[in-house]
């Protein structure tokens, strides 16, 4: 079985955090670990959030949000265009 130390370590070795890590780590939460393995959580979640490592899931709101926001643009200006 995989420890939330190894999620962790990949991640910051690669600089990239997939959403299937991240679904990994939220099954492995929810068992018991050591502190080691919280303490790497919380490695990670310090390096997420200055932007060491780039999130997947955050980079994929982000991409469906611009996309929602240029069909808004697209469809104003094709109303705006009648």
């Amino acid at each position: 079985m995989m420890l939330i130390r190894d999620v962790v370590q990949e991640a910051i070795t690669t600089g990239y955090l997939s959403v299937a890590a991240e679904e990994q780590l939220r099954n492995l939460l929810k068992t018991k670990y050591g502190s080691e393995d919280l303490h790497a959580f919380m490695t990670l979640q310090e390096a997420a959030s200055s932007g060491k490592i780039r999130q997947e899931s955050r980079e994929l709101r982000l991409c469906n949000k611009q996309q929602v926001q240029q069909l808004v643009i697209v469809g104003c200006e094709q109303t705006i265009a009648k």
